[in-house]
């Protein structure tokens, strides 16, 4: 129940739902709002707490104030705070929304109708329950963005509000809107403008040799991504799938262009094609009953249209928006995988997405894949453990029942949670391998390159030697860390002279290969140029 103006705080707690505090203290903002009411939704990544101490020390997990600070216990009082000093969570508001009387926010609006907070409380209301409350457009005041740029990932723009006097400068529509906290980490990214960097190291690099790093990081990153899926495919299905990611952001996102790249991937003889008309989750089999052990439920069949264009609208607004291309993609890529549209083929489409929004923003550079797969293949267990940061939390607020076909089936109303969700975890995470390829991938590849055509070039001054004689020789080099193996000196190479074999070791390590540990950890696997 909504507590009185006035009223006291209660006991003080040290555990919210199932995160315990550093400190026993009282709920304020979002958290009083979600105990409150109990409000079924995931808990925001950082809860406020008001505490007794007289200099308490806020975590990464809570906001924690002096007892003095509190607001007022009322809804009225947590949600100025929630506005002011926490952001905008759209989920909790969401739910909110839905369970209280509406002629209770009315009468908060009414209360301070020039209120910056309030107007951002009154146009929330109305963005996401499509509900108009009775009250007379807001006085012509200075208008406010609904998303404070500083603490939350903002569009720099966006659109005025004139009812409300406010601007509107979500990323998303109600249809599909995740929100991004501002980190130090994504700060310190951010500020790299690894696009930038990108760009330097192509210009400074001859254009052959930046077609060729192209070609072997588009093919290395679409194998990467089967190999995140634990499949190893023949090298057309390989390649085939690279030339997928290859056309990404060559056009703009839409549902027709998804079911089109899930053609590429799946076996239509085996697998439904198009979006689901059934459940779905990610788990295994109780190998005796066969029951359904979900580690993840995604969306409900009905839900996945409204969700999908959901996606595909978010990438048009953000794109036109200039939101950040990083955080868009995360927010894009691991909205999708979570919604899980189709019986196949998502986490490959997942990954695919984002290149497209990569390639639509003009982050990436033309004709050139960042192979962002195989960066999430070296951190396969934060990746694992950044999508468990959302689905884990969620799975305890669906109910479900197993099916006859040992499928789900989810008894509650989810949308909302695959709508509005925090994804500041996953645009770190996403930051984190762009930032490896940028630094790592990209320019080791060159150098690889370079020192490859220094190396054939000093060679062919040694014996002549056909090109792809060469490449076998740089192979056994690279696989030997310099020096030629007993196996390819006694057969494939037994004709080169003891001292054609010294110079030829001696160019090799003059020739400024990349140091051992980036050639296992970065661009390439068999050494072939």
């Amino acid at each position: 129940m909504q507590s009185m103006p006035g009223e006291e705080y209660g006991t003080s707690v040290k555990v919210l739902g199932s995160r315990a505090s550093p400190e026993t203290g009282w709920p304020v903002g979002y958290a009083a709002l979600i105990a409150d009411y109990a409000l079924r939704v995931p808990l925001p990544r950082r809860l406020a707490l008001a505490t007794e101490r007289e200099r308490p020390q806020s975590t990464e997990d809570w906001l924690l104030i002096r007892q003095s600070r509190r607001p007022d216990n009322t809804m009225a009082g947590h949600l100025d705070f929630a506005l002011r000093r926490e952001g905008v969570e759209l989920s909790v508001l969401n739910a909110l929304f839905r369970t209280v009387p509406k002629i209770e926010i009315e009468a908060i609006i009414r209360g301070t109708p020039t209120g910056v907070h309030t107007r951002r409380l009154w146009f929330l209301y109305e963005w996401l329950t499509a509900d108009v409350l009775g009250l007379p457009d807001a006085p012509k005041v200075k208008a406010v963005p609904v998303l404070n740029g500083q603490q939350q990932v903002a569009m720099p723009g966006g659109e005025l509000s004139v009812r409300h006097r406010v601007i509107n400068n979500l990323p998303g529509t109600p249809a599909f809107c995740p929100i991004v906290r501002w980190t130090e980490t994504l700060r310190r990214c951010a500020a790299k403008r690894l696009d930038v960097r990108a760009r330097e190291v192509i210009g400074r690099t001859h254009p052959d040799v930046i077609a060729r790093a192209a070609a072997f990081m588009l093919l290395r990153d679409s194998r990467s991504s089967f190999d995140i899926e634990g499949e190893r495919p023949p090298r057309e299905r390989i390649a085939r799938w690279g030339q997928a990611i290859a056309q990404a952001g060559s056009q703009s996102l839409s549902v027709v262009e998804l079911e089109r790249l899930q053609q590429l991937l799946v076996d239509s003889r085996f697998v439904t094609l198009g979006l689901r008309k059934e459940g779905g989750f990610v788990g295994d089999h109780d190998r005796t009953t066969q029951q359904p052990i979900p580690e993840h439920i995604s969306a409900r069949a009905e839900d996945v249209p409204s969700l999908v264009d959901g996606i595909v609208a978010y990438d048009a607004r953000s794109l036109d928006g200039k939101v950040d291309p990083v955080i868009a993609a995360a927010s894009v890529a691991f909205g999708f995988v979570y919604v899980h549209p189709f019986i196949d083929g998502n986490g490959r489409i997942h990954r695919w997405l984002i290149h497209q929004v990569l390639a639509s923003a003009g982050f990436s550079p033309p004709n050139v894949v960042f192979p962002v797969s195989a960066a999430i293949l070296r951190e396969i267990g934060p990746y694992k453990r950044v999508l468990e940061s959302y689905s884990a939390p969620l799975l305890r607020l669906i109910d479900w029942r197993p099916t006859a076909q040992n499928n789900v089936e989810v008894l509650n109303d989810t949308a909302d949670y695959y709508r509005f969700f925090d994804a500041t975890a996953h645009a770190e995470f996403l930051y984190r391998c762009v930032e490896q390829t940028v630094e790592q991938d990209l320019p080791n590849e060159v150098q690889f390159l370079e020192a490859f055509d220094r190396f054939a070039a000093e060679v062919q001054n040694v014996t002549d030697m056909p090109t792809v004689t060469v490449s076998l020789l740089h192979k056994f080099l690279v696989q030997g860390h310099g020096t030629l193996s007993k196996r390819a000196l006694e057969k494939e190479f037994a004709r080169l002279s003891s001292a054609e074999v010294r110079r030829i070791e001696d160019l090799y390590a003059e020739s400024g290969m990349p140091a051992e540990d980036l050639l296992k950890e970065g661009t390439r696997k068999s050494g072939e140029p």
